[in-house]
């Protein structure tokens, strides 16, 4: 029996091998760039001493403690842990004995600047300085030198990792790949439907299995394959079944929505069902929400179980209870499918066909209840052209009371006619500006979809006009509100910022929008005037009348309040846009 090894394992070593090498010239990499570190502050510390020495010289004359100073600079430059390093054990002799140098010739020039010899110190100044340099320069050497040593230790670790890689492809590809593309063969040769393969014999134990793996598999796809032809035709019926169950929901789909839906065209379903499923008894019961029923039957009517219990003639129709399929949209339940049939059910169907009776009749009312919608907008409109036609009414008596105050004698008009015709002409002046203001109310629209902006322009209208400070505070989001909501609330904002500017007497209004913590919209319009008690004497005003109308519109409520610090906060709360139940 052949000794057969790991794949893995060889793989393993190859790669433990490759990472040794890297990580050898990564250590060596690291150690030599740690040796490096300071070389650039060493060099500049150096050069800083040529700069030093040249300034002691300008300061030898002058302030003691000044000249003192920059002694002690120098010398912290020149014994700096930077330059220090140059009498390291790895330094090279000269470096260090130039250092060594450089500091014996230091303790000279300070001799000198001590015995304050200007002379002396500038005659040996070019000397230190041509020292100085010389230091500099073993520094650069000594940094080229580690650098030289890092680059041919790169070069050596990366020719090495290039001859391991090498060696490393070459045995794979003889011993691994080349297995392996025979099994690729073999999977090309199983999946063209020959399953009389042999596998390659290899020394691994990974592709050994591999390939009896394939040999079995191909073993056992010959045995399958004897029977694929029976299982095709058993799932070309199953399928042919599915698509007519599919073709029957579709057709009955397209004949429920085709016209209005009603029990003529739920029962020609039902007996369509009927028919299809060969079933004995069928039909829909529906629930209303005042507890009603209302079954609707196939076209051969519902077997009365009750009485037939009762008779003595007891057939086998009779022992076989019904089956409920509920009609359920969430958690609202229309009512449900009962079918009586000797045959098995194919319950799938029957969940499917309920899903669609509930969706169906779902739809239906909800476009009743758009229709509705329409009707009411549609009777709103013409409310709004009455109230039009009104005011051209109006006008016209009060240019009449004006035609026949000028027209009557004035030793006719007593004081009570007086009086009759001023209350004539207040009333019909009241009731033509309650209109005006009214009209105008109605004739607001928004051409943007920022309502923010909308109310904005509005604002600032009013602000010309009345000359009073407003301020708006607008904090929602434009997902919250739907295009209906925008013009009730723009014209609420209007009509209560108005009733504040006629009544209220205010020098400043500020109107906040926000939503609150409670998930609910405010809308608070707040001024300094009078107070909530203006309103009072106008409660059956026909402006607040519209504010609590549109307010019920918006699903929410409007309410005045007095301020703590005086004048009125007028309030509107209703929830964020929700798509209707009814569609």
């Amino acid at each position: 029996m052949t000794k057969r090894g790991s794949l893995t394992s060889t793989i393993l070593r190859l790669m433990l091998v490759l990472i040794f090498i890297s990580s050898s010239l990564a250590v060596y990499s690291i150690i030599n760039l740690t040796f490096s570190i300071g070389d650039a502050r060493a060099i500049n510390a150096s050069g800083s001493l040529r700069m030093q020495s040249y300034r002691l010289k300008l300061f030898l004359d002058r302030d003691e403690k000044l000249l003192n100073e920059k002694i002690s600079l120098f010398e912290a430059t020149l014994h700096s842990e930077a330059l220090e390093r140059s009498l390291t054990w790895y330094s090279p002799d000269d470096l260090s004995q130039q250092y060594l140098l450089v500091i014996n010739k230091w303790e000279q020039m300070r001799s000198h600047i001590e015995n304050n010899r200007q002379d002396l110190y500038s005659a040996s100044l070019k000397n230190f300085v041509d020292t100085i340099d010389l230091l500099v320069l073993e520094m650069e050497r000594f940094a080229a030198l580690k650098l030289r040593i890092l680059v041919i230790g790169q070069i050596i670790g990366l020719f090495l990792m290039l001859i391991v890689a090498t060696a490393a492809t070459r045995y794979t590809r003889i011993r691994m790949v080349e297995p392996i593309l025979q099994l690729m063969d073999v999977a090309n040769a199983i999946s063209k439907g020959n399953f009389k393969v042999d596998v390659p014999q290899t020394e691994y134990v990974e592709l050994h299995a591999l390939g009896e793996a394939f040999k079995k598999t191909a073993s056992e796809l010959d045995t399958l394959y004897q029977d694929l032809e029976g299982q095709v035709n058993d799932k070309t019926i199953a399928l042919t079944r599915a698509n007519n169950e599919l073709s029957f929901l579709y057709d009955n789909l397209i004949r429920l929505h085709a016209d209005s839906l009603d029990y003529k065209s739920l029962s020609s379903a039902l007996t369509h069902l009927q028919q299809f499923e060969d079933l004995d008894y069928v039909r829909l019961v529906i629930e209303h929400v005042d507890n009603s029923v209302d079954c609707i039957e196939a076209d051969n009517g519902w077997i009365d179980t009750n009485k037939q219990e009762h008779t003595a003639d007891t057939t086998q129709e009779a022992q076989i209870k019904p089956v409920k399929y509920n009609l359920q949209l969430e958690d609202k339940s229309l009512g449900y499918i009962e079918v009586i049939s000797h045959k098995p059910l194919n319950n799938m169907l029957f969940v499917n066909f309920a899903m669609m009776l509930t969706r169906s009749i779902v739809i239906h009312n909800a476009t009743e209840e758009r229709q509705q919608l329409a009707l009411m907008e549609e009777r709103a409109v013409i409310a709004r052209e009455l109230h039009d036609s009104l005011g051209q009414l109006l006008s016209y008596l009060k240019i009449q009371v004006s035609l026949l105050r000028k027209q009557m004698d004035p030793n006719c008009i007593t004081d009570k006619v007086e009086t009759q015709l001023i209350d004539i002409n207040d009333g019909v002046s009241t009731a033509y500006g309650q209109l005006r203001e009214l009209l105008s109310t109605f004739r607001l629209t928004i051409k943007d979809p920022n309502l923010g902006q909308a109310i904005e322009v509005m604002l600032s209208q009013l602000r010309k006009q009345s000359g009073i400070e407003i301020n708006l505070n607008y904090q929602l989001s434009p997902h919250l509100l739907a295009a209906k909501q925008h013009i009730h609330v723009l014209q609420l904002t209007r009509e209560a910022t108005i009733n504040a500017i006629k009544h209220a007497k205010p020098s400043k209004i500020e109107i906040d929008c926000f939503l609150a913590d409670s998930d609910m919209i405010h809308i608070n319009i707040k001024d300094d005037g009078i107070g909530v008690s203006h309103l009072k004497e106008r409660d059956q005003h026909f402006g607040i009348g519209i504010m609590h109308e549109r307010a019920t519109k918006l699903h929410g409520s409007v309410k005045f309040d007095n301020n703590p610090k005086g004048g009125t906060t007028v309030s509107l709360v209703f929830p964020p846009q929700q798509e209707p139940l009814n569609g």
